[in-house]
């Protein structure tokens, strides 16, 4: 496919790097197939930003030991991310921004499952709706881990808030629990108003 024009960087630009912890790394406890394989691209995209002082944030997955997502509890998912453990660590392969990014925990109340991080929350209680709110932000980059579920559901979200939403092809992941499900969400967030590029569109 041809890379498409150059996308020069703006002052209200925020860059969201979704879900990029332990668990859902290769040797993982819910491994994205090939989920490191986007490292490299976010590490383009974080080195941009960072270079032009612009916002990143970080969401992850926070969970309680004993979250409603988990199957001991009935849920789909093999117990993952629980909060303070290794699994649910940043991979140490991101290039995290000089200043540290602004972290959002999601999914932290043990009967509530939550895939947006719109509405996750920072260190000191303020959702990620209200950061961007407080940012003037107008258009959000995002990639990370998995495309059909917290980058869809999250980007889902920001679009209904009017925000311009601008998704990395090649910065995002799908768990596949069935075959083209990642496929799928791509273009349904593109029917809804999101822009899919490639990192390597990016200018400072």
């Amino acid at each position: 496919a041809a890379m498409g024009p150059g996308i020069k960087l703006e002052s209200s630009d925020v860059l969201i790097i979704t879900d990029m912890q332990n668990c859902f790394m290769p040797g993982g406890s819910l491994p994205v197939t090939e989920g490191d394989s986007i490292i490299g691209p976010l590490n383009t995209a974080l080195e941009l930003f960072a270079s032009a002082g612009l916002p990143v944030i970080f969401t992850r997955d926070w969970h309680p030991p004993d979250h409603c997502s988990f199957r001991v509890r009935g849920g789909p998912w093999p117990v993952h991310c629980v909060q303070g453990t290794e699994d649910a660590a940043f991979s140490l392969k991101l290039h995290a921004p000089p200043a540290r990014p602004m972290v959002i925990s999601k999914a932290v109340d043990p009967n509530k499952e939550q895939y947006s991080a719109y509405y996750g929350r920072d260190e000191a209680g303020r959702t990620m709706a209200e950061n961007l709110r407080a940012l003037k932000a107008k258009r959000i980059f995002i990639g990370g881990v998995a495309t059909e579920y917290c980058v869809f559901n999250t980007v889902l979200d920001m679009l209904k808030d009017g925000y311009n939403v601008l998704v990395f092809e090649d910065g995002v992941k799908p768990v596949e629990v069935k075959p083209g499900d990642g496929a799928a969400a791509l273009e349904n967030m593109e029917k809804r108003g999101a822009r899919l590029i490639r990192t390597l569109q990016l200018r400072s």
